[in-house]
């Protein structure tokens, strides 16, 4: 009998500014799209970070994947590097990418892809009460 799959789902939280600006548009065309979100001196907020890896049950310790070394890789992938920080400057991932909440959560897949493995199924973005991003998209396979 096969170990039983089970999703773990871990919860974190980071604080970062950004500011919404394409290069490409003129700043009239930049206020039109991105509205009070375009402010030359950014804006923050207090993200809520899920990550969501699946796998058998270890019949030796119990679990999907080890509490320690999922925040591990959470703590040195992703919070060390956007905690407090200013994305479009202090990031290198945002250097020629707009930090919208879909560009964020798809890099915060980048970072943890390779550490997490096969284990890693989604990450969960929450930007305000009311926007949450998801990647892979519900129902979608990564790219």
């Amino acid at each position: 009998m096969s170990a039983p799959v089970v999703r773990l789902c871990r919860r974190y939280a980071f604080a970062a500014s950004h500011r919404l600006y394409a290069d490409a548009l003129s700043p009239e065309e930049n206020e039109a799209v991105f509205g009070k979100c375009a402010n030359p001196n950014g804006h923050g907020h207090n993200y809520g970070l899920t990550v969501v890896v699946s796998g058998p049950v270890s019949a030796e310790t119990g679990f999907v994947a080890p509490l320690a070394d999922l925040d591990e890789a959470a703590r040195r992938n992703v919070l060390d590097v956007y905690d407090h920080r200013y994305l479009n400057i202090d990031v290198e991932d945002y250097a020629n990418l707009t930090p919208t909440g879909e560009n964020i959560a798809l890099m915060i897949w980048e970072r943890l892809r390779g550490p997490l493995g096969g284990l890693l199924e989604r990450v969960i973005l929450d930007e305000t009460r009311n926007n949450r991003f998801e990647y892979p998209a519900c129902g979608g396979a990564a790219l």
